[in-house]
């Protein structure tokens, strides 16, 4: 950095090093929401006994949930922070809030111990990460949109979502190794806390490849900073946009929480599977995450975002209730595995393609604002509720294949904004369609 203010990257390699290191923040905040969802069942009995496991799973899934109500608050405060004083300082800040709520997760005594103080805490964390949360995806990925070399922008805002699916990995062969290395009721005890234990340690690590970060030339060079008044003026100008682009985000949001935050619960409690069945499942719809998204970015590319986004959203439609149908009526690891990878084709072509979508369609001067804002309001509306209201089809229908209703909405949702965004290409010429 060498004095500068702004210093710039230029070369491959700084580009490749600065993907690292602004994707890191990424990484550690899908590590903690997967082993949240992953263990969910343990932290129901720590934190929220209650008088059926239906009652506990629910309060421990709607906790879950609630972080994602504080992701439209953090979206707006904290994304119109990062687009007034900068990228690399803002997520700086996004990753202090983060770890301060995953560490207040660890470090908080069961309910046996301390009685409500237990879950009112954990709550406290969960609203602490929702809140950093909600604008660090946004932040991340206008970084990389902004950093891209011309014509490759998908591609490289793919890297965002590409990082989580290393969390997914990394979280799944954990849980795997505790399930293999531990007794179960050891692992219900006080084992689940490792993996958290494990992603703390590794906030110093991130906090100094954020530190060494660099601010991208395209806000550099940007002579006006709006202020918060004028942010949320511009956010309410174009609300049309950024609730198109919540119901974009809704196919994204509801797809990966499916297959991966509550896939271990689904093939433990309702498909009846080994968790270490479940476990793998999820770990290689993590690998499989990972190489979909950047296929679906450089795809976006290279025949434009709108086909890639409808296309997927049409198939999800179509396919996702006999998919998970067939898996119900035969539940095995193979079925699991062959259905969820599916739906990870699915989830990863489309997002691909819907992430630089999201970031052409915001007014530059609140480009993180709102594209943190529309990704927020769909994880908090969509995604976040998948797993409690997954759970709940479930017991309400009696339908094990329940939740692809829910899928099915979401994409419903998704092409309806698409052919809505899509229609008056000539008032927006950015958009790659």
């Amino acid at each position: 950095m060498h004095g500068s203010p702004h210093p710039r990257a230029t070369s491959a390699t700084s580009k490749a090093g600065a993907v690292f290191r602004v994707t890191s923040g990424n990484f550690l905040e899908q590590f903690d929401f997967f082993l949240f969802g992953f263990y969910a069942t343990q932290i129901a009995s720590a934190f929220f006994p209650a008088s059926s496991e239906f009652a506990s799973l629910m309060m421990t899934f709607a906790v879950f949930g609630a972080g994602f109500l504080m992701r439209p608050l953090g979206a707006v405060i904290l994304g119109a922070y990062i687009d007034d004083v900068g990228r690399r300082k803002g997520l700086i800040v996004t990753l202090s809030i983060m770890a301060s709520g995953t560490l207040l997760i660890v470090l908080v005594p069961g309910y046996s111990s301390i009685g409500l103080w237990a879950p009112a805490l954990v709550l406290v964390g969960r609203l602490l990460q929702g809140f950093s949360a909600g604008a660090e995806l946004g932040g991340v990925s206008v970084y990389l949109a902004e950093m891209a070399t011309p014509g490759r922008k998908g591609f490289y805002t793919s890297w965002q979502s590409g990082s989580q699916q290393v969390a997914i990995v990394v979280a799944a062969g954990l849980g795997f190794a505790l399930n293999q290395w531990m007794a179960p009721a050891v692992v219900a005890d006080w084992g689940w806390r490792i993996p958290f234990a494990i992603g703390c340690l590794i906030i110093p690590f991130i906090f100094v490849l954020r530190r060494s970060l660099q601010e991208t030339e395209e806000f550099a060079t940007r002579t006006h900073r709006p202020t918060m008044k004028e942010v949320i003026a511009t956010l309410l100008q174009n609300w049309r946009v950024v609730v198109a682009g919540m119901l974009m985000v809704a196919m994204t949001t509801t797809a990966f929480y499916l297959i991966t935050v509550y896939a271990p619960t689904f093939g433990k409690t309702v498909l009846n599977l080994s968790t270490a069945d479940a476990l793998l499942v999820t770990l290689l719809v993590g690998v499989s995450n990972f190489i979909w998204l950047p296929i679906g970015g450089a795809l976006s590319d290279r025949f434009g975002r709108k086909p890639l986004l409808i296309a997927m959203t049409v198939l999800t439609i179509v396919t996702a209730y006999p998919a998970l149908s067939f898996l119900a009526q035969a539940p095995s690891f193979g079925h699991m595995l062959e259905v969820l990878l599916w739906f990870s084709c699915l989830y990863g072509l489309y997002n691909g393609a819907m992430i630089p979508a999201l970031t052409e369609i915001m007014p530059v001067e609140v480009r993180v604002a709102g594209f943190s804002l529309a990704y927020s309001l769909a994880t908090a509306v969509f995604g976040g509720f998948t797993p409690a209201i997954s759970t709940w089809l479930i017991h309400l229908t009696g339908d094990k294949a329940a939740p692809a209703y829910w899928m099915t909405f979401a994409a419903a949702c998704a092409l309806g904004a698409t052919l809505m965004l899509y229609r008056n290409l000539s008032a927006r010429p950015q958009l790659a369609v």
